[in-house]
């Protein structure tokens, strides 16, 4: 398999490398294009949202409590907790009933640089309502509400809320319930574990799949892109250049997931050491090669080109000289 790699260079030398897994699956399953190790068996983290959230649709929920497209958008996100995300988060709430108290999720630095700032400046005290993940938390609470399910414990193993969850992930994935690894995610819910093709096999059917429900997230996440993570994140940036073309989802510890529907594929990757600020270099090459083999990609690569502050960054000393820069390198392999 041939190898994708982040390399972290600091004046003429490669200082260090960081390992790229990936899988490209078409809607039929087929592997499309690899790297590293397309089967490796990782935790799906925060990229499984899309599919946590789509029992809310299926169930009945977003009619019973009136949710909007945003509030649909929010509990797939991983937020930057910028003013307008807490107060979607806050409104979400209201709507269904419910308050911060009930929320399983703890706080954390926020995961937009500026917003991270400010909060360390002013010395914010943030509570659960802050946390990255507390659209999805809400979402699983909209979910035991609206079933008349307990809202304790709704985060756990074995709650009602999350084997409604675990027959999503299975139907989407084709990973029977048996197979799929159940842990502790750090928001404190259910996370999973399971092959990248797999996880590539449910973007690809997410993308192209005609049922009402998955259009609709679709449309919600796509249509605002700004609420799935934040100013000057890629997952925005990204849906932002590609309107209703794309849609991205980071996860933690090295994970990324995109589904692009015009060619029928999804993406998966993991960056075997888990080092966050090369994930979204390596889903940005991977798009790029996919793309660069396909006639009339051109407009796709130009746009790809507004992207190159995510594609590759500098390193810098602590005074801001750029020293160095972080890229990515190395061949996916390519089937049929």
């Amino acid at each position: 398999m041939d190898s994708l790699r982040i390399e972290v260079t600091r004046g003429s030398l490669v200082e260090s490398v960081h390992r790229v897994s990936a899988a490209v699956v078409d809607a039929d399953g087929r592997l499309v294009a690899a790297a590293g190790n397309p089967d490796l068996v990782t935790f799906w983290r925060s990229a499984a949202k899309p599919f946590q959230a789509l029992p809310l649709l299926q169930d009945g929920a977003v009619e019973r409590f009136g949710l909007t497209r945003e509030e649909l958008a929010l509990a797939c996100a991983s937020h930057s907790s910028e003013p307008f995300h807490l107060e979607l988060v806050d409104r979400f709430m209201a709507k269904v009933g419910i308050d911060e108290t009930l929320l399983a999720c703890g706080p954390h630095p926020p995961l937009g640089a500026e917003v991270a700032r400010e909060v360390a400046r002013r010395g914010t005290v943030m509570t659960a309502r802050w946390s990255n993940c507390s659209g999805k938390h809400t979402g699983l609470l909209t979910l035991a509400k609206h079933h008349g399910w307990p809202l304790t414990g709704y985060e756990r193993a074995g709650h009602p809320v999350q084997e409604r969850v675990l027959q999503e992930i299975e139907r989407w994935t084709s990973v029977p319930r048996a197979e799929l690894i159940q842990a502790v995610d750090g928001c404190t819910t259910v996370c999973f574990g399971l092959p990248l093709v797999a996880m590539a096999l449910a973007y690809a059917r997410f993308g192209v799949s005609e049922e009402p429900e998955a259009r609709r997230l679709w449309a919600a996440i796509t249509d605002h892109p700004e609420l799935i993570a934040g100013t000057g994140r890629l997952c925005t940036d990204l849906m932002q250049t590609w309107p209703g073309e794309i849609l991205a989802k980071i996860g933690a510890e090295g994970v990324y997931c995109a589904a692009l529907p015009t060619r029928r594929i999804g993406i998966a990757i993991k960056v075997e050491d888990g080092d966050l600020r090369s994930v979204g270099v390596g889903l940005l090459a991977v798009i790029k090669q996919v793309l660069g083999r396909d006639a009339g990609s051109e407009a796709w690569l130009e746009a790809l080109a507004g992207l190159a502050d995510h594609a590759e960054f500098p390193v810098r000393t602590t005074r801001g000289a750029t020293v160095g820069q972080v890229r990515a390198a190395g061949r996916l392999e390519f089937f049929g």
